[in-house]
């Protein structure tokens, strides 16, 4: 392999991101792209109309005992700390700047933590330096309130990735079954989406495999009710309430956490208040 330009950041963000996990494959730096580049890199379909788009930003997965060496990489890579943010967030979350280009880079450790958690510690075994496709999709799919960026991202891995139950290049359902049945939050986020995407996806006629794709996913990633481990209450019987609103809130901010909830693993108080303020209501409606 040819060594790889290490001077500065490319302009062109497609190739910056191909030059950064060149090189961290080349020095064994343990990095992973995800997102929307992560997808582009996987499914050919991204990379042409009507589903290619504009890629604004670069996200990482890496492992928390390579903190030191993903820091010391990337800063010979051009790039630069954002120093408060990391003193504060850099047990689980890193992020660097490329001020040249104003492109943010963020570097997820060990679990991509937004509407869900994504525990990734186990997913580094292929040397590939991109998510596999199952990963990629999990992380499209835990999207509470989807935009178009991800819709378009997730039918780009549908249409050129069969399910099947290996890694490598098909969407491998029994691993997905399997972190699904440990967390009904998210089962229920998936269904959701599941059904968002069969509506989206049936107009494209043209190519009679899509629309059958989330329906394989539906089959393969089969989860039963016996296999989904509950939470306690009162978490566990407000879930079930899911078009109930309580002071406006839509419920699926209850079972679901945000980024900017960072500094509340476990909840932030307001969806603590509401789920208690669910459960008061419960109980009284049933007196």
């Amino acid at each position: 392999m040819a060594d790889v330009d290490r001077s500065s950041p490319r302009a062109d963000i497609i190739e910056e991101a191909r030059r950064v996990t060149a090189a961290a494959h080349e020095e064994g730096v343990a990095l992973k792209l995800t997102g929307g580049l992560g997808i582009y890199f996987h499914a050919p379909s991204a990379r042409e109309p009507p589903l290619r788009r504009e890629y604004q930003d670069l996200d990482f997965v890496s492992l928390s005992l390579h903190r030191a060496a993903v820091q010391a990489f990337l800063a010979r890579m051009g790039y630069e700390s954002d120093t408060p943010f990391n003193t504060l967030q850099g047990l689980r979350y890193l992020r660097y700047w490329d001020p040249a280009h104003h492109r943010q880079v963020d570097i997820f450790l060990d679990q991509i933590r937004m509407c869900h958690t994504i525990d990734l510690r186990r997913r580094f075994h292929l040397p590939e330096g991109v998510l596999t496709p199952a990963d990629l999709l999990l992380t499209k799919m835990q999207i509470v309130e989807l935009n178009l960026k991800d819709l378009t991202d997730v039918v780009a891995l549908l249409l050129d990735h069969p399910v099947g139950g290996e890694d490598g290049e098909e969407i491998n359902a029994t691993y997905i079954a399997g972190l699904l049945a440990q967390d009904w939050g998210f089962y229920r986020t998936w269904q959701l989406n599941l059904d968002r995407f069969r509506v989206a996806l049936a107009p494209l006629h043209d190519r009679p495999h899509v629309p059958k794709a989330p329906l394989a996913l539906g089959r393969g990633v089969d989860v039963g009710p016996a296999a989904i481990r509950r939470i306690g209450p009162p978490f566990d019987e407000a879930l079930r309430l899911e078009v109930v609103e309580i002071e406006g809130v839509r419920l699926s901010r209850i079972w679901t956490l945000y980024i900017d909830d960072l500094d509340h693993p476990f909840g932030h108080p307001r969806q603590r208040a509401l789920a208690a303020g669910l459960q008061q209501h419960r109980i009284s409606g049933s007196q």
